[in-house]
């Protein structure tokens, strides 16, 4: 993992939860499990649990290859994981991380906004992508509303900074 990065990278395995809860066919009270209303609500869960968020998948860009010096890459991607921080400070970025992609796929995002277009503004912040190394594909996404405390639970977990 870079060295630079501040975001947890989560497995979305993490929550073993049905793909598709908004379509489920025989929707039933979940079993006593401790459903705490005020919690939900905080997260902004729907009956399932779930809500809705931007996906973003970072490609290799058409300049990636093209911008080879070292201190302009550091720089590049030193703006990059400090708009990561700034986004996740306000509550925008729920999770990020790299991927091991074979088609280009660099890493990703999970965006706490409520259009593409809302994700497309925030991506023009990132000095990586303004300037060609990453490209960015955005889908909606549906997933469980506790990604959102994956920041706050990191915080606890997290015995050394990355700077």
């Amino acid at each position: 993992m870079n060295r630079h990065c501040k975001i947890l990278v989560a497995a979305a395995a993490l929550l073993s939860l049905p793909a598709c809860a908004n379509e489920a066919q025989d929707a039933r009270p979940a079993a006593d499990t401790g459903y705490d209303a005020a919690l939900a609500e905080e997260l902004g869960a729907d009956e399932y649990g779930m809500r809705q968020y931007i996906f973003a998948m970072l490609k290799t860009g058409p300049k990636d290859a093209e911008i080879t010096d070292p201190d302009e890459r550091s720089k590049l991607f030193a703006g990059h994981f400090s708009n990561m921080g700034v986004m996740a400070e306000a509550g925008q970025l729920v999770l990020a991380g790299p991927v091991s992609g074979e088609n280009g796929e660099r890493g990703i995002f999970v965006l706490n906004v409520a259009s593409v277009d809302e994700a497309k503004a925030l991506m023009q912040n990132d000095p990586t992508i303004a300037a060609g190394i990453f490209t960015v594909d955005f889908m909606d996404y549906y997933g469980s509303a506790a990604l959102m405390k994956i920041n706050e639970i990191h915080g606890k977990i997290q015995k050394t900074t990355i700077e």
